[in-house]
């Protein structure tokens, strides 16, 4: 049987490594992967060398630099200039490898701050961005038209799925730049230690926002990869060559805060700290597109929240000293 040669960008991140475990049980892929060590994916040349030196056949883009809101206030220049960096050498690489199989992973945050919800892909560029996380954003519109261009031009197939908040195993449980749910998941674990009697939450607790657990987003994008080019054409066209990849259902911060609570086993207080920003006020994709194409998260959050801290509990000493 010859097996195709799959290269996964970015396999020791949240979703990548997702994949990894995923596709790791499959006999008919053989999985390509390079630790940062071993290949800078910013180096065009090293990217270049690395594609010359093998077969590949498919690949999945899940390299990135992520963070939350401190995280994208802080270090705007590293977010854009890194994310665009490392799409332009894998993109034009799989180009100019011949590669024809690639799949881009986006992020929600694409969408205008203030689209109608829940959000269809057809609002992309339709608005003005929410500014705490802009130069992420727009890296991740250029990846989408990077392959929606190479897609035009040469017949090339390269998807890409929009996913919303994620989270789960191998999340970045960094105390100032992580993302709300690993960040809150350690915020309250830590007070349930230090025996601490309230805990202080970012914002009003009214923004609304949807989670998808990590294994969830691997599938899809398994999902999304292998369907047969009729099926994703019925779907999609070269001018809109992404689809959205959630739940379909949310949650506000403050529900999210009891419900991580209740899975931690905090007893005390939740305060809301309003002087903080809140970011955009609800952020719920519309993923009938993706249902249409048959596919249907199997995780519901409360389920997701308690493996997600499972995992961090027999992780937890990579954490400490942050």
């Amino acid at each position: 049987m010859n097996k195709k040669r799959v290269y996964i960008a970015g396999h020791r991140g949240m979703v990548g490594s997702a994949i990894y475990r995923q596709l790791s049980e499959r006999e008919d892929i053989e999985l390509v992967v390079r630790s940062r060590e071993q290949l800078n994916l910013l180096d065009t040349r090293a990217v270049n060398e690395f594609f010359a030196s093998e077969q590949l056949d498919e690949i999945y883009l899940a390299a990135a630099k992520v963070g939350g809101i401190m995280a994208n206030n802080t270090y705007p220049s590293d977010f854009i200039y890194e994310n665009m960096m490392m799409e332009n050498n894998i993109i034009h690489a799989a180009h100019s490898f011949n590669v024809q199989k690639l799949l881009f992973l986006g992020s929600s945050c694409i969408y205008p701050k203030f689209a109608e919800q829940p959000i269809k892909e057809s609002e992309l560029l339709q608005g003005t961005l929410e500014p705490t996380n802009e130069p992420y954003a727009i890296a991740k519109i250029a990846g989408i038209k990077l392959c929606e261009s190479y897609n035009r031009q040469y017949g090339r197939d390269y998807r890409s799925v929009m996913p919303t908040n994620l989270y789960g195993q191998n999340d970045n449980f960094h105390l100032h730049n992580s993302h709300v749910i690993p960040a809150l998941l350690r915020r309250f674990h830590d007070a349930v230690y230090r025996n601490d009697k309230t805990v202080v939450v970012w914002g009003s607790g009214k923004p609304m926002r949807e989670f998808l657990h990590v294994d969830d987003m691997a599938a899809a994008s398994i999902h999304v990869m292998e369907l047969d080019d009729e099926v994703w054409q019925e779907q999609t066209n070269p001018m809109l060559s992404h689809v959205n990849v959630g739940t379909g259902e949310d949650c506000t911060i403050r529900e999210l805060a009891d419900t991580i609570a209740k899975v931690v086993g905090f007893q005390g207080e939740i305060k809301f700290d309003p002087s903080k920003p809140d970011g955009t006020p609800r952020k719920l994709l519309d993923v009938s597109r993706l249902r249409k194409l048959g596919w249907h998260h199997e995780i519901a959050l409360e389920q997701g929240l308690i493996l997600t801290y499972r995992w961090f509990l027999d992780n937890q000493h990579q954490f400490r000293g942050e």
